[in-house]
């Protein structure tokens, strides 16, 4: 994720890593490396408050009631205003200052947190978390500018290395701290110091940011599509409400006039696409085909492995009777697998293209029919050893078409347009984490029985829709563009 949003912040056409108003000159070496704790601490922060209601949701639940419609909006109002703001927090960075809007968005995001942990009810613990994320979405495109106009271009390679390493530990480490913190019910806070940890960690880097960060003038040339982001934030709420809607209270009048409604403002947005002078995705974007299909199979996919990993959790917490800890321990193979993965398909991009890609799909498809099998012959008796082999082959697969799909996405545009894609892909990942999250446990909470029997079905629906996308894959350009990965 952390290099598409860097190509958000080219979005505006300016040279990379020289914001307007920046000079030429780089500060010392310390200092430089402390920008980069800097930049580093604001993507883990956004990283673990994206991850840790995968764990923390039914607990939530069941100490502030809102039954299965607030387990759906835990995680998926976060991703919903990071995904429809992230786009619009890149250009606000071009044409305000990425020092502002990154001080701002952190700032908001650390009091946000605070809102979060001190929410008495349902209601506010949703709305602090539509919140965060549309705070993280003013934080998160501005970093790799920031480092751009800071770091030499012949030693930035040394600070994006530590990306990876450091993204990967916080996705094993933040659902297990998450689970750790619950567990160990602080001060009889139960799951709110998962929240109020951001505090600490927040106002560290807001302090460190303010003092370190490079002043930029930004260009007040930059359009900004607020009416289109407007309208994508509206499409995305009705349709998620009519699905949570429906998943807690039955298929009334109600859910369905809301999806009804959804359909309506998407179409109101793809005609603000069509007639605004700076669209959030450019038309001809629209008109490549390997684009297009790239970005559909990624809705596809990415909705399916967020469904996924909800039910999972949901799983291993109502069915078996896993402590918070102990459900993200047993999460772990999974996340160790993206990682793994990540790391060694690294070099295999260059050379396997879209057949890489196609790989990913199959082992995901292959480790989500074996946890099937698993679960529908052991259901509740499933011993946590036996989730290791098919957890883990999720995660590989994961791993391998994870940044291979959105790379190989782009091979066939111009490079003038990398930044819009790059910044495209990058909040459609995001919303469909938001809406997958929301479809599969719906499925999950709508299939009578519960526990196993909506497991399997939830597992069925995600290797069903994995199926579907590895054919589509010819659709994609044969390769990702010369050294993009």
């Amino acid at each position: 994720m952390t290099q598409i949003l860097h190509d958000t912040n080219e979005s505006s056409g300016q040279p990379s890593g020289q914001p307007s108003g920046q000079s030429s000159g780089h500060p010392p070496s310390r200092i430089r490396w402390a920008i980069l704790g800097v930049v580093l601490a604001a993507d883990v922060l956004d990283l673990l408050d994206g991850t840790i209601t995968n764990i923390a949701a039914p607990t939530i639940a069941h100490d502030l009631g809102g039954g299965t419609a607030l387990i759906q909006w835990l995680g998926a109002s976060y991703a919903l205003a990071l995904g429809v703001l992230l786009v619009l927090g890149g250009r606000l960075g071009d044409k305000y200052g990425r020092r502002r809007l990154f001080l701002t968005g952190l700032a908001g995001f650390t009091a946000a947190s605070l809102a979060c942990g001190l929410a008495p009810t349902p209601g506010t613990l949703v709305a602090a978390r539509l919140v965060q994320g549309a705070f993280g979405a003013l934080v998160i495109p501005q970093g790799f500018g920031i480092l751009g106009a800071t770091w030499p271009r012949d030693q930035i390679g040394k600070a994006y290395s530590l990306f990876g390493p450091v993204m990967g530990l916080s996705a094993v480490g933040g659902p297990v701290l998450a689970g750790l913190l619950i567990d160990a019910d602080l001060a009889g806070l139960g799951w709110r110091p998962m929240f109020l940890v951001n505090l600490v960690l927040g106002g560290a880097a807001l302090l460190a940011a303010a003092r370190l960060l490079p002043r930029d003038t930004g260009d007040r040339a930059t359009t900004v599509d607020i009416p289109g982001s407007a309208l994508l934030g509206a499409t995305m709420l009705a349709l998620l409400t009519g699905l949570i809607e429906g998943s807690a209270h039955g298929w009334g009048l109600l859910p369905g006039l809301l999806l009804l409604a959804g359909l309506g403002l998407f179409a109101g947005f793809c005609h603000r696409q069509r007639t605004a002078p700076s669209p959030l995705i450019k038309p001809s974007l629209l008109h490549n085909r390997g684009f297009t299909s790239g970005l559909l199979i990624g809705v596809v996919f990415f909705a399916a492995v967020a469904g996924l990993l909800y039910v999972v959790s949901l799983f291993l917490q109502q069915g078996l009777g896993r402590s918070p800890a102990a459900a993200a321990l047993a999460l772990t193979p999974l996340s160790a697998g993206i990682v793994i993965a990540s790391i060694a398909c690294y070099r295999l991009i260059a050379r396997l293209g879209r057949r890489l890609v196609l790989i990913g799909f199959l082992v995901t498809l292959a480790g989500t029919a074996h946890l099937l099998a698993l679960v529908t012959v052991s259901g509740t008796h499933t011993a946590g050893w036996a989730l290791v082999p098919p957890l883990l082959v999720i995660g590989l697969g994961m791993g391998a078409c994870f940044g291979s799909l959105y790379d190989v996405t782009i091979g066939d545009i111009e490079p003038a347009e990398a930044g819009s894609a790059g910044g495209s892909l990058g909040a459609v990942q995001q919303l469909a984490n938001a809406l997958g999250a929301a479809a599969v446990t719906t499925v999950y909470f709508r299939t009578d029985g519960g526990g196993t029997h909506a497991t399997t079905v939830s597992l069925t629906v995600v290797a069903a829709v994995t199926l579907l996308c590895c054919p589509l894959v010819r659709l994609l350009p044969l390769k990702a563009p010369e050294q993009h990965h």
